[in-house]
C-alpha cells in the first residue's frame, strides 16, 4: 500500500471524505495543513503544472469569490506567488504520492498510481471537489 502526503485544509468537509476513501482501501494517509505550510512557487509547481491554470485555485476562498484575485487574469509567476502569500487560494487537496504530484482528488489518476479498489463506488454521486460551505469562517 502507498503513503500518501495529503495537504488539507483542517475540517474540510470533503478533505475528510476524501481521505476517508484512501484509507478504506488500505493506503496510509499523512495530512499536512495546506494552510500552514511552508510553501515556494517551485514547490507548488510539481503539484500544479499538469492542470490548467485556472485550475489551480479554490474558487469558494473569500480572495476569488468576492473577485479580488482573479484566476483568469494571472500569469503563471503571479498565480503562484499570490498562493505563496494566500495559501487559501490553493485548490484542495495537494496530493503526492512518492514522486507523483497532483491537485484535486481525480479518481481516475490517482488509481492510476495506486489500486483504489472499489473507491469510485464508494464516490459515487458524491462531490467531493466543491466546498460545501461557500461562505463562513475560513
Amino acid at each position: 500500500m502507498a503513503i500518501i502526503i495529503f495537504y488539507e485544509k483542517p475540517g474540510c468537509v470533503n478533505n475528510t471524505k476524501q481521505k476517508d476513501i484512501l484509507q478504506s482501501v488500505g493506503h496510509t494517509v499523512k495530512s499536512q495543513n495546506l494552510l500552514t505550510q511552508s510553501w515556494s512557487p517551485e514547490t507548488l509547481h510539481q503539484f500544479l503544472k499538469d492542470k490548467p491554470l485556472w485550475e489551480w485555485f479554490n474558487r469558494t476562498a473569500p480572495q476569488i469569490r468576492d473577485g479580488e484575485i482573479v484566476p483568469e487574469k494571472l500569469d503563471e509567476q503571479t498565480a503562484l506567488g499570490l498562493m505563496v502569500k494566500y495559501p487559501i487560494i490553493i485548490r484542495r487537496p495537494l496530493i503526492q504520492i512518492g514522486d507523483s504530484y497532483t491537485v484535486g482528488f481525480d479518481l481516475v489518476k490517482l488509481n492510476a498510481w495506486v489500486n483504489l479498489r472499489n473507491a469510485s463506488e464508494q464516490a459515487k454521486g458524491l462531490d467531493l471537489e466543491t466546498c460545501p460551505r461557500t461562505f463562513g469562517d475560513w
